[in-house]
């Protein structure tokens, strides 16, 4: 176990927050590179903190080899993927962030992350076109780095990246000044302007300068030699956020089979910046005092449509700019026609009494958009932990399920 952590500590200062982050979960370095594995990557999207302090356990080549012999094909991918690799796994910085994109993104959009990294439309991505990714987040994180020591800058982008100075970019310069609010946003805009020749001129350089991940040699195989079509794509995507959606539910339902109106409300208001949450949470309570309970289909059909929140958007406003509010068949019916997702009755009356600040079961654009688009992407700018009240209904629960 490597002791460096407290020598490296003030590089904290000058790693933004999302680097902060992968840095407070990542538990592997290997050749002053440092890793999260699968097991790190699910805490730090469902966890504030990790669970205890992290020392970067420095990996042998014997052990790394070791770790990515027993990866599975991709045709091998399940929804407890990452929970059966569990520690055994390295997942790389630009790994990271392309993964919490994942998360947060609709199904439609699975199919426009797959053109992207399909260069050459051929309809397959091979090794080759997904290290596109490693130069578009590594060009995104200069123009974001800190200002200050360039010699600490060049021990933090060995931390991330694996390298002291930047390599050969593979992407175009010309007209960069508006830098995008997103890392999706600058997959979106830059894998279109990457240059596959360029690309495939220097892939041996990019290759031979970066150790293989889990990730790689998931999608392409041990030899890198295997190409990644859209199904597969598609299934380890959709996977991936049904996995995060079942360890958050499981964490609350106890073994049950729903969870209480009021940890669906917890987890919702999680991810907002939303300062009084208790005033929401004593609203719920009010309004449904017999409780029904939370089935994950209804719990993941909610978070798909949080993902397609941008088009439900455009819906709402129509409402908005008609001065009018909407009620819980109207909100259900523009759910569906915008996102192609359909809410349960129960969920959507849920939803209005967590929001429905003012009672008057209508939602206002301020009473729910205004919030939910103000929610934290998963990891991306840390948690805000929310007291966990104990109520008699939970505790009633929780003993049913001891017995």
């Amino acid at each position: 176990v490597t002791e460096n952590r407290s020598d490296l500590e003030d590089l904290h200062l000058y790693a933004t927050p999302r680097e902060q982050r992968f840095r407070r979960f990542a538990s592997l370095e290997f050749e002053g590179q440092l890793y999260m594995t699968p097991y790190d990557f699910i805490q730090a999207v469902t966890s504030d903190e990790p669970k205890h302090a992290k020392k970067w356990r420095s990996l042998s080549k014997q052990e790394l080899n070791q770790i990515l012999m027993e990866t599975p094909p991709v045709w091998k991918g399940s929804s407890k993927l990452f929970r059966n690799l569990n520690e055994k796994g390295v997942i790389s910085y630009t790994e990271y962030l392309f993964l919490l994109c994942i998360l947060t993104k609709p199904h439609a959009g699975f199919r426009i992350a797959f053109n992207m990294f399909d260069t050459d439309g051929n309809e397959m991505v091979d090794k080759k076109e997904f290290l596109v990714l490693q130069e578009i987040f590594r060009k995104k994180n200069e123009k974001r780095e800190k200002r200050g020591d360039e010699e600490k800058r060049a021990m933090l982008r060995l931390q991330l990246y694996g390298y002291h100075t930047p390599t050969n970019s593979v992407l175009k310069t010309e007209g960069e000044d508006l830098v995008p609010r997103s890392y999706w946003d600058t997959l979106r805009r830059s894998t279109s302007q990457a240059l596959f020749s360029d690309l495939a001129e220097r892939a041996d350089d990019i290759s031979s300068s970066l150790s293989d991940t889990t990730l790689l040699v998931h999608f392409f195989g041990k030899k890198g030699k295997a190409e990644l079509n859209f199904e597969d794509f598609y299934r380890f995507m959709d996977n991936l956020q049904t996995e995060v959606l079942e360890i958050e539910f499981l964490s609350y339902s106890n073994g049950m089979n729903t969870i209480s109106e009021e940890d669906f409300a917890h987890i919702l208001l999680r991810y907002t910046n939303v300062e009084n949450t208790s005033s929401y949470l004593e609203n719920m309570r009010c309004s449904i005092p017999e409780e029904k309970g939370i089935t994950f289909e209804e719990f993941r059909s909610f978070f798909q449509f949080l993902n397609n929140l941008e088009d439900f958007t455009i819906a709402m406003q129509m409402y908005n700019f008609a001065s009018r509010s909407i009620g819980q068949d109207e909100f259900k019916r523009a759910v569906y026609v915008a996102t192609g997702v359909k809410l349960s009755p129960h969920l959507v009356n849920t939803v209005f009494k967590i929001f429905d600040v003012d009672r008057d079961d209508q939602l206002s654009y301020k009473e729910f958009i205004g919030i939910m688009k103000d929610r934290l992407n998963r990891g991306f700018r840390g948690y805000k932990p929310i007291q966990r009240y104990t109520t008699f209904k939970s505790c009633v629960r929780k003993e049913l399920y001891s017995r």
